[in-house]
């Protein structure tokens, strides 16, 4: 019997501080190295919202407060042999800094507040920068 492949469900926040986005530097594959959102895997009996929270503290020690969902994205790898090395239902939030200074931990090499009119700089995802303009116009 033939594996039954599916989606992982990661989760992503926006949070915004005045002209400025949280950024973290990915420290594990898929695109380790590269800059993004907080966020991670849902865990299994985890609601998306905990999820969030959870992750989003994880990674940078940032607590935050859930304004609304901004988007769900496909985040679709390939693996160069004709199928896909990862498959990511990506719910993107946006989140409401609480408290606390970003400083990386769990699964990301580097965490920061980024100034918007810098994004150009951090080699995002397309969909990572329609989502942070999402937030931008909430």
């Amino acid at each position: 019997m033939a594996t039954l492949k599916r989606p992982l469900i990661g989760i992503g926040v926006v949070v915004l501080k005045e002209d400025c986005v949280l950024l973290i530097r990915r420290g594990k594959p898929p695109k380790a190295g590269e800059w993004s959102l907080p966020g991670g895997a849902q865990e299994w009996g985890e609601t998306t919202h905990e999820a969030a929270r959870r992750e989003v503290y994880e990674e940078t020690g940032i607590e935050i407060e859930i304004i609304g969902l901004l988007d769900v994205v496909d985040g679709l790898m390939p693996d160069g042999k004709g199928d896909y090395a990862f498959h990511y239902t990506l719910i993107d939030y946006h989140g409401r800094w609480m408290a606390g200074t970003p400083k990386a931990a769990s699964d990301a090499a580097d965490a920061a507040w980024v100034r918007l009119d810098h994004l150009d700089d951090y080699g995002l995802w397309d969909e990572t920068r329609r989502v942070i303009a999402l937030a931008q116009k909430a």
